[in-house]
């Protein structure tokens, strides 16, 4: 293992968790209330799918090649779909509420998390390809730092989106939608382009 390793996977980590920082950013905004354990679920979530994902990826690459090649081709429209989705019912929920207790501490379900993790990980199942050439010790290296630096960067996310969903108050839960249905249209046309 070279420092050039490290570094490639250290960059494929920034790289991929630029989606996952920016929902995290958003589930902040959308819950100015939220407890710790709460912030380290959201940023273990987003991990684990930053980290397997492209295992998974580096697996088809072994075994099942045909079978992603025809399958990337929906990857932007699944990103699209469950974001916006998110997003969508997040303004939803928001525009309903008056600015009481109940909604300023309102937050994104288990459920929910485990759709943004699919959604903003679904295209780090490409990165399989750029780790093909690794052997099996080397590619989970590779997705651990990937995963670390996803953490690290979603908790940070988090409470970014804490301190200005508190300043926001009653409009953060529309900018947190706002926010979600940006990241599905941006992972969307950068896969179509």
């Amino acid at each position: 293992m070279s420092f050039g390793f490290f570094l490639l996977s250290a960059g494929l980590g920034v790289g991929l968790a630029v989606d996952a920082f920016s929902v995290s950013l958003a589930n902040g905004l959308n819950e100015p209330c939220m407890k710790r354990s709460k912030a380290l679920t959201i940023a273990g979530i987003f991990a684990v799918f930053q980290g397997v994902m492209p295992l998974i990826g580096w697996l088809l690459v072994h075994t099942l090649l045909v079978y992603f090649t025809a399958f990337e081709k929906a990857i932007p429209w699944i990103a699209l779909a469950l974001l916006s989705f998110i997003g969508i019912k997040m303004i939803i929920d928001g525009a309903k509420c008056n600015g009481g207790e109940a909604c300023k501490c309102g937050g994104v379900s288990f459920a929910n998390l485990l759709v943004q993790g699919v959604a903003t990980s679904i295209d780090a199942l490409s990165v399989g390809f750029t780790i093909a050439s690794y052997n099996i010790g080397l590619a989970l290296i590779s997705v651990s730092i990937i995963a670390i630096i996803t953490f690290l960067l979603c908790f940070i996310g988090v409470y970014v989106g804490k301190t200005f969903g508190t300043k926001l108050s009653g409009k953060a839960s529309l900018l947190g939608g706002i926010i979600l249905i940006a990241i599905g249209l941006e992972i969307f046309i950068t896969g179509i382009i």
